[in-house]
């Protein structure tokens, strides 16, 4: 009787310890296959995608330098009074002619700007959804300066060329007021879209993640902390 007793708990722990063991060789979650190792990377570290704006950005800086310096050799070169002293070709010696080409020129390369302009805003405000809030305010204003810039030029023609309607006996002064506007554009221009660069290609090359990971992990491992383990 005492034998029978004492194997009924044996019993109902083999059968439980087998119950255990036929749930656990039956579970289908354990025989769906393990995951690859690059899929848990991805999604523990976001795929990293450049600004694709640093190319078109110097290419439009080339071309604004070379209008810069081929407005400034038309200026000077094929805008004599004098026809004989023309060394320009079409006999473009009288600096009308010479501003209407110039302002022109002006006006693509304002265009220009604009579409760059736009490209550029719809690239960071796909940076803005993927989570990096830092490059997109950081650059907010770098983004918007140079067509300003050309804007506030252009102003500044349309001024030069109504005091010009009004007073036309200084059309030459007025060109070299052109040029010099011109140039002044270009250094302001140059310089917002040098530092835009700059900013974009550091980014690119440090590749970071977006910052609420990067202020999870600066909060998670402060600085100060030495050891090795880390702690949340």
């Amino acid at each position: 009787m005492a034998a029978e007793v004492a194997a009924g708990p044996q019993r109902e722990l083999d059968n439980g310890s087998l119950e255990i063991t036929q749930s656990t060789e039956d579970d289908p979650l354990l025989d769906a296959p393990l995951l690859p190792p690059h899929a848990l990377h991805s999604q523990l570290r976001p795929r990293f995608h450049a600004i694709p704006t640093v190319l078109v950005a110097n290419f439009l800086l080339l071309i604004h330098v070379a209008f810069v310096v081929l407005v400034f050799l038309v200026g000077i070169y094929c805008s004599y009074v004098n026809p004989n002293e023309d060394e320009c070709p079409g006999n473009y010696t009288n600096p009308l002619k010479v501003q209407s080409v110039i302002i022109i020129a002006k006006v693509i390369l304002w265009i220009l700007h604009v579409v760059f302009e736009r490209y550029v805003q719809h690239h960071h405000g796909k940076v803005r959804c993927r989570g990096y809030l830092l490059i997109y305010r950081s650059t907010r204003h770098l983004k918007r300066l140079p067509l300003l810039i050309h804007s506030t030029g252009n102003a500044a023609l349309l001024l030069i060329l109504s005091a010009q309607h009004s007073f036309p006996d200084y059309s030459k002064k007025y060109l070299y007021l052109i040029l010099g506007v011109l140039c002044l554009e270009l250094i302001c221009s140059l310089t917002c879209i040098v530092i835009y660069t700059v900013k974009i290609s550091n980014f690119n090359k440090a590749r970071p993640r977006p910052d609420i990971i990067e202020e999870e992990k600066m909060y998670a491992y402060p600085s100060h902390i030495t050891s090795e383990i880390g702690f949340r």
